[in-house]
């Protein structure tokens, strides 16, 4: 098997054996089922040592990009029916920063079906505390430079963030932890097209139907705004 692998001179070996292992993948020039050439032979293709190979994929099978069997040797994934969260950060970097449309539709109809829950869960369960700690957000948020994309990406993240917390449901504050690089990714491309404009006012705006909500304790209203939030959202992604 010929593949376009010349050997890699970068500070941080292990990683950069993980992004090309995975650009071949992603790009369909290891296909599924494929199996990789032996460990020497592969380390020696890319001129790094065989234990940074086996760390790098040790890596790409906690992705779900490969199985290591060790008889069989490593064996290329169908990474749809065997990847993680983690993939999805892959899958951006491997399109410099450009989801395909079908993923990006896909892990939006994914983020309302959580995100709304856990604000109609926060509406319950939300202690004084978070409560108190989404105020200070919002505060923040009103007082923020609003010219400052990093400044909104961070505040908006935290909001989010928070509510998932505050649901009570030990799962969901991890997903969207997972979801972070692909989360801001879109928040980014939001912000960059609103920074400065009145639509950062109605996002806030948003926030703040959102926290009087959850003081009310009010789930059916708290999941309403959540959804109306996230639409806005995409509408100006347009998505």
């Amino acid at each position: 098997m010929t593949l376009p692998i010349e050997p890699l001179q970068v500070n941080s070996l292990k990683s950069a054996c993980v992004a090309r292992l995975e650009e071949l993948i992603l790009s369909g020039e290891l296909k599924v089922g494929e199996r990789l050439p032996a460990e020497r032979d592969l380390a020696a293709r890319l001129g790094v040592s065989r234990p940074v190979l086996h760390e790098a994929l040790v890596d790409l099978a906690v992705k779900g990009l490969v199985t290591i069997n060790p008889r069989r040797g490593v064996v290329i994934n169908d990474f749809r029916k065997s990847g993680s969260m983690a993939i999805l950060s892959s899958l951006l970097s491997y399109h410099n920063g450009e989801i395909d449309p079908n993923l990006t539709s896909s892990l939006l109809s994914m983020r309302i079906l959580v995100e709304t829950e856990t604000a109609r869960l926060a509406a319950k369960h939300a202690s004084a505390a978070q409560l108190d700690e989404l105020r200070k957000i919002v505060q923040n948020e009103l007082t923020a430079d609003h010219s400052s994309i990093t400044t909104l990406v961070e505040l908006d993240f935290e909001f989010h963030l928070l509510i998932s917390i505050a649901s009570e449901n030990m799962a969901y504050p991890l997903i969207l932890n997972s979801f972070k690089t692909v989360y801001t990714h879109f928040t980014t491309v939001f912000y960059q097209k609103t920074a400065g404009s009145v639509v950062v006012d109605e996002v806030h705006a948003f926030h703040q139907h959102l926290l009087i909500a959850l003081e009310s304790r009010d789930a059916k209203k708290s999941f309403e705004i959540m959804k109306s939030l996230l639409e806005h959202g995409e509408e100006f992604l347009g998505i």
